[in-house]
């Protein structure tokens, strides 16, 4: 994927002009052409910048979220190429990265509330401390906070920011987050259809969970649970490093051999699930009929491993090879090719979540609208966002998280939709389950 350029002076000249005017047009009752001018921290007369912060070049974990930052540099070319940029500006990307280092994420976020008018496609584990973020100062000198659109918030303040805007909401629900217990609420995915296909007394296995921050686990126990008690029996459970090697996996697949089990998810990393399927195949388990993954394993990793045959795995996105079925799914495979995962389609997701909002404030306020302020105030009313169909509807204003999924099932080297059957659709007749437990 090559990145904008502009290729020559002229050009520039040009692209500036027509933006401008395309701008100047799009306020709303057909006002007179206004100057486009500063008027944000990163919003200048010719560009908007934006920041991506995300864990990728921790020697624990190299390229963790890269597709994350492949993903937003994708979007701001296509948005400059395509759309004209926002506000009749150029869209310039800032890259951070966290490291997997609270301290790292921490200067990060200042670096960008003194750089970006937005972050989006933020990917930090380690973001514990959300202070700087909530109190940035905007162009003003007012502690409005910087507007985060994040991928991925594993840490409670960072879930229940003030100021972060997720297309996949936080399971927990803020207004509960100081109680005992908090209340959780999310979807269980393919579960149902699990249980539907295979049979409630048919399900029963393990349930693995990441052990290396306290935070990423506790993402995983309501849903785990809430899965429980759908019907799938729990018969073990391990929490195990995302950095474990295959050898550590083998008390694991020995708890399989040893119930039977027929079902397997694991919380973790696309490398953990990778290395689970390798031992048990090592160890010869056949029982299991389910192995069970989301987000994190719609990766080409997964499909690299010979051993991953028949994984599922369901996404609150399209699969990428349905593109011809939706105009911005196709965007975002074409703009970013095989760099394309499961973190990078949420990414690009954030970008069109914050060219929506950018465009309800031109068109209420004009292209000289845009603060930080008003980008809060209006992604609060955003309550039915699917990135144009790429996503099922969810609703990042009101951080409620979607009950809609696609399952697909590895095959043959390929992610092959299972469920629904329709091309171009979603299942969202799942309820959100609704879990009280104390994680604090």
């Amino acid at each position: 994927m090559g990145r904008f350029r502009w290729v020559a002076v002229l050009g520039a000249v040009a692209l500036t002009t027509a933006m401008t005017a395309g701008a100047a047009g799009a306020q709303s009752g057909g006002a007179a052409k206004e100057p486009l001018r500063a008027t944000e921290v990163g919003v200048s007369p010719t560009e908007i910048r934006v920041g991506v912060i995300a864990d990728t070049g921790s020697q624990f974990a190299p390229g963790l979220f890269q597709g994350a930052v492949d993903a937003v540099k994708a979007w701001a070319q296509y948005t400059n190429e395509v759309e004209g940029g926002l506000a009749g500006r150029k869209v310039v990307v800032d890259v951070y990265d966290s490291g997997l280092d609270p301290v790292k994420s921490r200067n990060a976020i200042i670096e960008a509330c003194a750089k970006d008018f937005v972050i989006l496609g933020t990917s930090a584990l380690f973001l514990n401390n959300v202070d700087d973020l909530l109190t940035c100062p905007d162009g003003r000198k007012v502690a409005t906070g910087l507007p985060d659109f994040p991928v991925l918030t594993t840490e409670v303040a960072h879930q229940c920011s003030a100021v972060s805007h997720g297309i996949n909401p936080p399971i927990i629900d803020c207004a509960t987050k100081d109680q005992k217990p908090q209340t959780y609420r999310g979807s269980i995915g393919a579960t149902n259809y699990y249980l539907k296909k295979f049979g409630k007394k048919n399900l029963h296995g393990l349930f693995v969970y990441p052990s290396d921050v306290k935070s990423a686990k506790n993402t995983q126990v309501p849903a785990f649970k809430a899965q429980q008690d759908a019907g799938i029996k729990q018969d073990a459970t391990f929490d195990i490093s995302a950095t474990a090697q295959q050898s550590a996996y083998t008390p694991l697949v020995q708890a399989i051999k040893d119930k039977r089990s027929t079902y397997a998810r694991h919380g973790g990393n696309d490398a953990g699930t990778v290395a689970l399927m390798k031992e048990a195949k090592l160890q010869g388990v056949n029982s299991v009929k389910v192995w069970d993954c989301s987000l994190q394993c719609y990766d080409e990793d997964i499909l690299k491993a010979p051993e991953t045959e028949g994984l599922y795995v369901w996404s609150l996105f399209l699969p990428f090879d349905e593109a011809n079925q939706n105009k911005m799914l196709k965007n975002y495979t074409k703009y970013v090719g095989k760099k394309a995962d499961g973190f990078g389609a949420q990414a690009w997701a954030s970008g069109i979540l914050v060219r929506d909002v950018v465009n309800r404030i031109v068109e209420k306020n004009g292209p000289n609208g845009l603060t930080r302020a008003t980008m809060l105030q209006t992604v609060d009313g955003i309550t039915d966002f699917t990135a144009e169909g790429m996503l099922g509807n969810t609703n990042p204003g009101e951080r409620v998280p979607s009950p809609c999924y696609v399952l697909t099932q590895v095959k043959k080297g390929k992610f092959v939709r299972v469920w629904p059957e329709k091309k171009g659709t979603f299942d969202c007749k799942n309820d959100l389950y609704e879990i009280k437990l104390d994680l604090n």
